[in-house]
């Protein structure tokens, strides 16, 4: 790859990586780079005359061009870069921001669209002021550009250092009467120097205005200055020159060569000739420009990455107590969950039932109170249970913001029914020695009259009890004991708590299949919010990259 191939990839690499910057912390770089990237479709050879205002600036292109071209006798001055390029006949072109231009022969427009008002403001409306003229060093290629001074307005200054940047030699005009002031030698630095803009020479102008003895005096001085610029010139043109431009112009105008070789202009010009003939290959002029603007962009994109990856180490450390506490929410809720349903499944345990509900469900059977024995201690131990095991998977759909699963419910059998034969009564020293059928009805059983045979019916299963024979009893009569009977509820109770362990431990684990998706933590799930940080962090990483890469091959 070529030296101009390597600077356009380079360019290209440069204008990509710009758009990465944030705007408002790197508008200057930005719009440097914009300026750098355009002039790659220019082929003149731009030569930038720079300075404050009222230094003489206008006046010396003029004395260059051996004719009035730009204005100089008005003040405020011009406000304007003005462009001047080879043209047959002299004439000027405004090029307006609605996309009109105007053209007339001659300059006297300018005085109307570049010079800045009373107000020392430029106008609006103007996009470009260009300058044609019939001059023989226009015509080998050469632009020349008249900026607006840069002691006034902070938008004139932001147009100049914009057009330094595209210039291919920048002359810079120094007052010979104020050596270089702190603002030049700042301008020096950072609007030159530190944007790698190398090609520059020093005129020196009004040192007629100053006595001999002081001319001398401060043309060392000022030489001092431009010797510790490291100018990238061709060998033996020097960066420093004397030109009086008023009468270097006024000694033009008359044809007068021995005045212009007084005012020093044939000596500027010829520097001038030699830069240009051995520096059209712009390339090596604009490359230490990309170069510095380069590694500018660089260390703000480096910035940015160092700032982004913080952000996501924040972000990152904040996922992780994210996923810290979820993971140990889910361990508590787990363990909470398993010791609850452990506890209703040992409750609902037929063992555990029998032991500590059977006698009492009997009883209640016995004496017709089965439905208020349900409905009281029992089934608010049950609810307890239920309570217990559910409010876990409550919290865990909160905790984790998932759905809740249809609720865990305790389900009852129908109650026991009992059925009874007609049950004579006997007296034995007033005391009853069977029970009669008022009496179970009194106590809640329902008595049916039927055969010698006693049926305790619960859910549809039948315990049959023998009948037994009193002996005491007069023949023919049947009678049953309040064991026997007894003896039926408690059958009748065990059924029933057979039927309610079996539902509902079934119920159980049905809805530990379900709770165990609401329960269960998935911790690749947290990732997805850091997504685009991670690839803004990519994008710059790789561009870097290739901006270095594309800065080794120049």
């Amino acid at each position: 790859m070529g030296p101009q191939d390597a600077y356009q990839t380079l360019l290209e690499r440069l204008r990509s990586a710009a758009g990465l910057l944030e705007r408002s912390a790197n508008h200057r770089l930005q719009q440097d780079v914009h300026a750098i990237c355009q002039q790659t479709g220019r082929a003149n050879f731009r030569i930038a005359v720079f300075g404050p205002f009222n230094y003489g600036k206008s006046t010396l292109l003029n004395a260059l061009l051996g004719e009035r071209a730009l204005p100089i006798d008005l003040i405020p001055t011009t406000g304007a870069a003005i462009t001047v390029q080879y043209g047959e006949l002299l004439r000027s072109q405004i090029r307006l921001t609605d996309g009109r231009t105007i053209e007339e022969t001659g300059t006297e427009i300018l005085k109307q669209f570049a010079i800045l008002n009373d107000e020392r403001r430029m106008r609006d409306d103007v996009a470009a002021v260009s300058v044609f003229c019939p001059h023989p060093f226009l015509q080998l290629g050469v632009e020349l550009v008249d900026l607006p001074g840069t002691n006034d307005r902070e938008a004139q200054d932001a147009l100049v250092k914009d057009q330094l940047l595209t210039a291919d030699l920048i002359v810079q005009v120094l007052d010979g009467r104020k050596l270089m002031t702190l603002g030049e030698r700042e301008h020096l630095r950072d609007w030159l120097l530190d944007r790698g803009i190398e090609t520059v020479i020093f005129v020196v102008n009004f040192l007629n205005l100053l006595e001999p003895e002081e001319q001398k005096q401060v043309y060392n001085r000022l030489r001092f200055v431009a010797e510790s610029f490291r100018s990238q010139l061709p060998p033996g043109v020097s960066n420093l020159y004397r030109v009086d431009a008023l009468p270097a112009l006024r000694a033009r105008l008359k044809g007068n060569m021995a005045d212009a070789q007084a005012a020093g202009l044939p000596m500027l010009e010829s520097a001038l000739h030699t830069i240009v003939e051995q520096q059209k290959e712009q390339t090596a002029t604009r490359i230490p420009r990309a170069k510095v603007l380069s590694h500018q962009v660089q260390q703000a994109l480096q910035a940015q990455a160092e700032q982004l990856q913080t952000e996501l180490m924040a972000v990152t450390t904040k996922r992780d107590q994210r996923v810290q506490i979820k993971q140990q929410a889910a361990q508590l809720i787990h363990r909470g969950f398993t010791a609850s349903v452990t506890k209703f499944t040992e409750w609902l345990s037929l063992i555990n039932l029998l032991d500590h509900y059977q006698n009492d469900a009997a009883e209640a059977l016995f004496l017709g109170q089965f439905k208020a024995w349900e409905m009281g201690g029992f089934k608010a131990t049950a609810i307890d249970h239920q309570q217990a095991v559910a409010k876990w998977i409550q919290q865990a759909c909160e905790f984790f913001e998932r759905d809740r699963p249809n609720q865990l419910l305790v389900s009852f059998p129908p109650p026991p029914q009992i059925e009874l034969p007609h049950i004579p009564t006997t007296n034995t020293g007033g005391k009853s020695s069977s029970l009669n059928p008022e009496t179970l009805l009194a106590g809640g059983l329902g008595l049916v009259l039927g055969g010698p045979v006693v049926g305790a019916i619960l859910g549809g299963a039948s315990y049959l009890l023998n009948k037994t024979l009193d002996s005491d009893s007069s023949a023919g009569s049947t009678s049953l004991s309040e064991a026997q009977v007894r003896y039926a509820c408690l059958e009748a109770a065990r059924d029933y708590l057979v039927n309610f362990s079996a539902l509902n431990l079934a119920a159980l684990q049905r809805y530990e299949i379900v709770a165990e998706r609401v329960i269960h933590y998935e911790v690749t799930a947290e990732g997805h919010e850091m997504t685009e940080q991670h690839y803004q962090l990519q994008l710059l990483q790789t561009t870097l990259a290739n901006l270095e890469e594309a800065l080794r091959s120049l």
